[in-house]
Parts: structure tokens; sequence; C-alpha cells
């Protein structure tokens, strides 16, 4: 993941504390030694241990509180039972990772670091606690999100049988599956600006390679993006200039969203 140990405070726009962000690495090697010159290959041991793997904690609090025990269990209870409250919170959670990751990876310059998802944690919980124990990535109560419940919208049909025609040759991954998808990732981590640039170079290649997705049923839809060029264009051209309006962010939510329909139809007929 590359975030360092540490707590990462999120302030709103007027300067309040808003959530914060607790990193912590189980099992990390230590930092190698600095040399000076190359580092040389050292010979490996084939009866030697398997490396260990970093296992990364992340805990996001909310600083306010949820008043005496009994409140915090009526919290806690009505997040258990009702999924649409428990998704937005999961959402908003995942939102300050990914803010902290991006910042990271554009702070030390890789682009190789990937955003975190839900699907992706071996667990996922929500709870309350005190301060301390939070700080300490510990809970006084808390249940575990089902995994069923974490998938993405965007989950691709048959994977492996198409990982099996791509690697044969068979099939060629179009170039703007891969824009729309980081579209998606960049819309989802709420960075808008990023998102309506990604789309206007997507949705083009998208058009332009239509004649991989003009299956049955897909002639309404690519007929519909078309129309939104326009609109993607002007967009972006807000994004260049500073912020995007709530208008332009739901015109690159829209159109996104026929972009990964055209995806998944597609997908789909196989």
């Amino acid at each position: 993941m590359g975030l360092d140990p540490g707590r990462y405070l999120e302030r709103d726009d007027a300067g309040s504390p808003q959530r914060v962000l607790v990193v912590e690495v189980d099992g990390a090697p230590p930092p190698p030694r600095r040399r000076f010159g190359k580092p040389k290959p050292k010979p490996a041991d084939p009866a030697g241990a398997d490396p260990t793997v970093p296992l990364t904690t992340l805990t996001v609090i909310r600083p306010e509180p949820l008043g005496d025990e009994a409140a915090a269990q009526d919290w806690l209870a009505g997040l258990r039972d009702d999924s649409g409250r428990a998704g937005t919170e999961l959402a908003e959670a995942l939102r300050l990772a990914n803010r902290a990751i991006h910042a990271h990876r554009t702070s030390v310059l890789d682009p190789n670091l990937p955003d975190v998802a839900a699907e992706h944690a071996l667990a996922v919980r929500m709870g309350f606690g005190s301060g301390e124990e939070l700080a300490d990535g510990a809970f006084t109560e808390a249940f575990e999100v089902p995994r069923a419940a974490r998938r993405r919208r965007g989950e691709a049909l048959r994977p492996q049988e198409r990982l099996a025609s791509v690697m044969r040759g068979d099939e060629r991954i179009a170039a703007c599956e891969l824009l729309i998808l980081r579209a998606r990732a960049d819309l989802d981590a709420a960075r808008t600006r990023e998102a309506a640039l990604q789309l206007s170079v997507a949705l083009p290649a998208l058009l332009a390679e239509r004649a991989q997705f003009a299956a049955d049923g897909q002639a309404e839809d690519l007929a519909a993006l078309e129309e939104r060029a326009g609109a993607v264009k002007i967009a972006a051209d807000e994004a260049l200039a500073g912020d995007v309006s709530e208008a332009r962010v739901a015109t690159t939510r829209e159109t996104l969203e026929f972009a990964e329909r055209v995806l998944r139809r597609q997908r789909a007929l196989g």
C-alpha cells in the first residue's frame, strides 16, 4: 500500500476536524541499510523460510461523540440493520483512505500505488470505542461487513473466461476499457476533476472503438454517449480551470454509467 504508520487528520473547509485515519503496519520488513553504490543480488536459499507479508490496518474515526454506551449501541444496531447506511459509512471511509493514498502516490511519484477497495480487504468492521482504543486500531464493539455486500457494481462478468481469451490472443482489450475504469476509480474517490478529465479521453476512445461494442442492444447507449460528448468536453474544460460544478459532476457520473453499461453488456454477450 505504501502508507507509513501514523495518524492523519482530515479537516473541513472551516478547519474543523472531520475524520482521522489511523494506519498500522504489522510484519513490515526493516528498511534496507543505506549503502553507497549499486546493491548486489544475494543467492536465494531454496530451503529458506517464505518471506512475510506485511498486514496494513486502516481505521477511520469520526471524532464526534456518540453519547453513552446505550446510545452507541443504538447507533451500531442501526448500521447493522440498514445496509444503505452502512454502505454510505463504508464509502466515506474508503474516500478518506484513498485520499491519503493519492496524496502519498503523488508525493513519492509512484504510479503503481493502487487505491484500496473493500472487496480486497481481509475484513471490514464497523464499530465504536474510546478514543484511546480507536487510536490503537481497536474497538469496544463492532460487526463485520459481509463480503457479498462489498462487491462493486463494475465487477466484470465471466472474468476467468475473458482472461483466458485475452491471454490466448483471441480477444483484444480496448483502450477505452482501462480509461473508463480509471475514471470510475477517480469518481468513487471523490477526485471529480480527475474523473472529468479521464472521461474526456475515455469517451472518444470508446466511440472510436465502437466496432468492438456494436452488438445487439448497444446502439441506443452508443448514440446517447455520442450525444454527451460535448457535455463531457465542457466538464473537462471546467476541470482544467478549477473545481467542477455539481452539474458537471452529475454529467460525468451519468455518462460514465452509460459507458460502463456498454462494457458490461459486451462482457455478457461474450
